[in-house]
């Protein structure tokens, strides 16, 4: 007879031996990501969102959307201090320049993920404007995956490296806060990274600090198939980590499945498709109850890996 081992991750409460799952409660909503849509002109090895030019799966965000949540934002007193932009390649959505125009006017810093390539460059003109308006309030964390052309191609596909230079150089040239995310899917360490970029931006002469965790973000690989680790209530201590330090502490993100009828809230950037992180319609509503570490990412990007999206995350980590 076959006897199947426990299957981890399936239950809210308890781990597969018992103990009680860690939960994690949102302490103030920092950040409010937008998931612009999976649309995306590369399609990467390994993107945990699946984007690529087909993938549609989560639809455009329109400004007018977006605007319900800065209101609810500001009725409700949130005291949210940064919108964050994400994809699929946010520059493809049409709306893009509005929504963070209008998330900028409101006083809001924006943060907005791209991969510098030509949605981007073919917003030149608009993106200088709102820099020249907004300034500081404005950052783009562009993705270089690794700091050798090769291996930034290995994963982004032929002829990517050329663009993400070219726009990544525009960018340090105007004036624009620019930030950078990496992969550490290689297995160097840590310091070979950081001095590898350090190489490429006193090359180009880029103003990023690449040992600031910052300026420059590594993050951790997700494989879902990989084997994990469950998070215990005990885990917090045993490893030394502080709940509050995760992202659903202190973020939640806005998606609109294909097909839906609005917009809804995911408890998390790295799982925009799974319905048991799915909590509904509103910021109140979505950020009322703590969430079960219940999925591999949890464990294996956030607790164990300790990555983060946005800079209060970072920082706090």
């Amino acid at each position: 007879m076959n006897i199947h081992p426990p299957i981890k991750f399936l239950d809210p409460r308890t781990t597969v031996d018992g103990s009680p799952r860690a939960t994690v409660k949102l302490m103030h909503l920092e950040t409010l990501w937008f998931n612009t849509g999976t649309l995306c002109n590369l399609e990467c090895k390994d993107c945990y969102i699946e984007s690529s030019p087909k993938n549609d799966r989560l639809v455009y965000l329109t400004a007018n959307e977006i605007s319900v949540f800065l209101d609810e934002i500001e009725r409700d007193h949130l005291g949210t201090r940064e919108i964050g932009f994400t994809g699929g390649e946010p520059f493809m959505n049409p709306d893009i320049v509005a929504m963070m125009t209008d998330c900028l006017e409101r006083g809001f810093e924006v943060l907005v993920l791209t991969n510098g390539m030509r949605p981007m460059m073919k917003l030149d003109t608009q993106l200088l404007a709102l820099n020249c308006r907004f300034g500081a309030k404005l950052r783009l964390r562009v993705s270089l995956d690794h700091y050798s052309k090769s291996r930034h191609e290995e994963l982004r596909g032929p002829h990517s490296w050329a663009p993400t230079i070219t726009g990544l150089t525009w960018l340090s040239d105007q004036g624009f806060r620019v930030h950078m995310a990496g992969r550490t899917v290689w297995g160097d360490d840590e310091a070979t990274i950081r001095n590898g970029f350090a190489h490429l931006f006193s090359q180009m002469n880029l103003n990023i600090d690449p040992h600031s965790p910052t300026q420059l973000i590594l993050f951790p690989e997700m494989d879902e198939a990989a084997p994990v680790a469950e998070i215990t209530t005990s885990c917090w201590s045993l490893l030394s980590v502080d709940p509050n330090s995760l992202m659903c502490a202190s973020s939640r993100m806005v998606v609109k499945h294909k097909g839906a009828d609005r917009p809804t809230i995911q408890a998390c950037t790295l799982l925009p498709y799974d319905p048991r992180f799915a909590l509904g319609s509103s910021l109140r509503a979505a950020t009322s109850d703590p969430v079960a570490l219940n999925h591999p990412h949890c464990s294996k990007f956030c607790v164990l890996g300790g990555g983060a999206c946005s800079v209060s995350e970072v920082s706090s980590t």
